[in-house]
């Protein structure tokens, strides 16, 4: 199965005329359900102003909340450390529920440095939001590259922006590029999330950041980010 998870970048924009036909499944995430019509996931977390939902939901459509993808998040490793965007909230879930062959990512890229940071016009950058945890915006994405590797399953970046993503850049018209992982870097970057002990099963992580220490979510950072060989 290969899912289209659309983001609300200036860029998904671009995906709203793409051919249907290279996936299985379309996810949005917040606001991006109103890029295209023929979406089957909305994902959004419990803050999403209500007044900014689909209405009405098509038949078929289906709306993920916390109730769902924070169960299927804790189920492969959980809000570890934190760092729990909503691009990778989405696409745990999805490891979790779909069981996807292919990810495929669009306006998920978390670059903020331009005057519109969404596609809708200036949001709220939750990335840059004070917390102790979102140090590496490319370290969380590597390790969801390799939580899905470790499933069957390749993540890509259909952007062609900078990007904090580390996925490798595809098309839709050719979603076949692969990377190779060092299978044992990936196992040590678990044994350090575990002795770490910040699993946080709420996903309220927040809340106990105080218990964080930075060197060591900087530690766990540096093991995901070396699972890819050069």
């Amino acid at each position: 199965m290969k899912i289209l998870i659309l983001g609300s970048g200036p860029n998904v924009t671009e995906a709203a005329h793409w051919d249907r036909s290279p996936f299985d499944a379309i996810v949005t995430i917040n606001n991006a359900w109103r890029v295209r019509p023929d979406w089957d996931y909305l994902i959004h977390p419990s803050d999403f102003p209500a007044d900014r939902h689909p209405d009405p939901v098509e038949t078929g459509q289906k709306i993920i909340t916390y109730e769902t993808y924070v169960p299927a998040q804790n189920a492969l490793g959980g809000f570890v450390y934190a760092g729990g965007t909503m691009a990778f909230t989405a696409g745990y879930w999805a490891l979790h529920d779909l069981k996807p062959t292919v990810m495929a990512f669009m306006g998920c890229d978390m670059t903020y440095d331009r005057a519109q940071t969404h596609f809708y016009g200036t949001g709220t950058a939750d990335p840059l939001r004070a917390d102790v945890t979102l140090r590496s915006l490319e370290a969380k994405s590597a390790r969801l590259q390799a939580m899905a590797h470790r499933r069957g399953c390749r993540t890509l970046n259909l952007s062609r922006d900078a990007s904090r993503l580390v996925f490798v850049r595809a098309t839709p018209a050719d979603m076949t590029a692969r990377v190779a992982f060092d299978e044992a870097a990936i196992d040590h970057a678990l044994r350090r999330e575990a002795n770490a002990g910040y699993m946080v099963p709420s996903g309220k992580y927040w809340k106990e950041e105080d218990r964080f220490d930075p060197a060591i979510i900087d530690e766990i950072d540096a093991a995901w980010l070396a699972t890819v060989r050069s």
